[in-house]
């Protein structure tokens, strides 16, 4: 599925193909929750890097976060004029990056389940709405994004 995402202020803008559109997973780390977050959580979809495509490249910064006091080699894309975050990418991985679901502008797919993750990392205030078939882990499940998709007959 072709995803189209932009920033708040519309100075960047981006285009990648997606395999899993699925936004059915909320991390409620205190990175995604600090960088990205609204609800006390935030939700990556799953695309092929070859095929990202940027308009305002130059109006993209990047945050390392730090975890457990090292920089992780993850970088988080976000635009350097009004803060929205835009995507993910870690290269240990690097066929793959992350668009955060709340900068995508094309109508994503409605999830028939969701996975609550690293609960343990929630602010004391976020109550998550948790669904009949929704699963939920205080860390991280052992399922992959890819592998939800295809369990459930997702992949397009």
């Amino acid at each position: 599925m072709l995803l189209e995402g932009s920033c708040h202020c519309g100075a960047v803008r981006f285009r990648v193909e997606s395999p899993h559109p699925y936004p059915y997973q909320r991390c409620y780390c205190s990175i995604c929750r600090k960088t990205a977050g609204g609800g006390g959580y935030a939700i990556n979809l799953g695309g092929r890097y070859e095929t990202l495509s940027v308009e305002g490249v130059e109006q993209i910064a990047i945050y390392h976060a730090l975890i457990e006091g090292e920089e992780s080699p993850g970088e988080r894309h976000f635009c350097s004029r009004c803060g929205s975050a835009l995507w993910v990418y870690d290269p240990h991985w690097p066929e793959l990056v992350h668009p955060f679901a709340s900068a995508i502008d094309t109508p994503l797919p409605v999830p028939p389940e969701r996975v609550h993750l690293l609960l343990d990392s929630k602010a004391n205030w976020v109550e998550p709405q948790v669904g009949p078939h929704d699963q939920c882990f205080e860390h991280y499940p052992q399922e992959s994004l890819a592998e939800w998709h295809e369990r459930l007959g997702l992949v397009r």
